[in-house]
């Protein structure tokens, strides 16, 4: 006799993260939000339907920060353990058109990659380390 296998189903997001002068881009969410509310972490957001990873990294950083990257380079896909299951795309952005505005977070800051104590997900901590070892910016 066979175990039964169960599949947990997950939710595909986009996570970008964006680096300048030795600083990542991290948002504060709100604390409504339904999912991760209040914690601290790299911005992205939810794959819609039939939606490809690059469309997905283009209408998040216009919703959550008002930006349009000029070079998106993929990084990895970790998934994070929620209330849901997220399967994160990391994407690294070191240059955009733009002014960052907080649209959907509480708020957005530059963390110095030095003190990255400030992230409350594990799966962030291990892609902006990825970021760095693939692309040594």
């Amino acid at each position: 006799m066979s175990a039964a296998i169960t599949l947990q189903p997950f939710a595909p997001c986009v996570s970008f993260i964006l680096l300048r002068d030795d600083c990542v881009l991290l948002e504060k969410r709100r604390d409504d939000k339904e999912i991760d509310p209040g914690l601290v972490m790299v911005p992205g957001g939810h794959m819609e339907e039939g939606e490809h990873q690059h469309d997905t990294l283009l209408r998040e950083l216009d919703e959550e920060l008002g930006i349009r990257p000029l070079n998106a380079r993929y990084v990895c896909s970790l998934l994070h353990p929620t209330d849901e299951l997220q399967l994160l795309h990391y994407y690294l952005i070191t240059e955009w058109h733009g002014n960052i505005q907080a649209h959907e977070a509480e708020a957005v800051f530059w963390q110095p990659l030095s003190e990255l104590g400030a992230l409350d997900i594990t799966p962030d901590h291990t892609a902006i380390a990825e970021a760095l070892r693939l692309y040594g910016v």
